[in-house]
């Protein structure tokens, strides 16, 4: 990804935008007993498209302004959207993403992560937390919930940053270089087959 200052403030207004609709919005909603999480999901996302230091430096800032507009212990969330956005970075950098299902299942297993790591940071740090099979439950339904909300999420997240985007690009610039090479070729074999049939239709006429 090139990140340009316009691209940079796509960025930025993507993970406030995240940040105010997990504090508006999906901290006041409760499915399968559990709250959404959307600021992990678009983290992943950005480190899915960007690479491993743009997801980390992605959680990071997101984790910063969501422990700081919740009055939560500051760096537990940016430890967190670090470690997943880097990881999410890392696995875009070494594996190609050619199936529309793996963004959301990757999305959905770093929620899952996300949420297990919050908890256990929590607890070394003694937040009062209570320890429960509920934890257990908790974290996987917001994986699950990571998944659906990347179904959705991850193709908007890519329109916006489609300029940006190397492999859009590149995949474009290779496109437009083949099709017109293709029908060259295809000419030629066109114009090679119509000169021999005239050739064979000369040399066959009597003197």
């Amino acid at each position: 990804m090139i990140v340009t200052r316009k691209i940079a403030l796509r960025i930025a207004l993507i993970l406030l935008a995240a940040v105010i609709l997990q504090v508006s919005f999906f901290s006041y909603l409760s499915l399968f007993g559990s709250i959404p999480d959307i600021v992990p999901v678009v983290v992943a996302i950005l480190g899915l498209l960007g690479g491993a230091v743009l997801g980390a430096v992605a959680g990071f800032v997101a984790g910063f302004l969501l422990d700081s507009v919740l009055l939560q212990t500051l760096g537990v969330s940016s430890l967190a959207l670090l470690a997943i956005g880097y990881m999410a970075g890392r696995y875009r950098e070494g594996y190609e993403i050619s199936s529309a299902l793996a963004p959301p299942l990757m999305v959905g297993i770093l929620t899952l992560l996300y949420a297990a790591l919050f908890s256990a940071l929590q607890l070394m740090l003694g937040v009062s937390t209570p320890v429960s099979l509920a934890i257990v439950r908790d974290v996987v339904v917001k994986g699950l919930l990571g998944t659906l909300l990347a179904l959705f999420t991850y193709p908007l997240v890519r329109r916006i940053l489609r300029p940006a985007l190397l492999d859009a690009a590149h995949g474009a610039r290779r496109r437009a270089r083949i099709r017109p090479a293709a029908a060259v070729r295809r000419r030629l074999r066109r114009r090679r087959a119509r000169t021999t049939a005239r050739a064979v239709g000369a040399s066959g006429r009597p003197g």
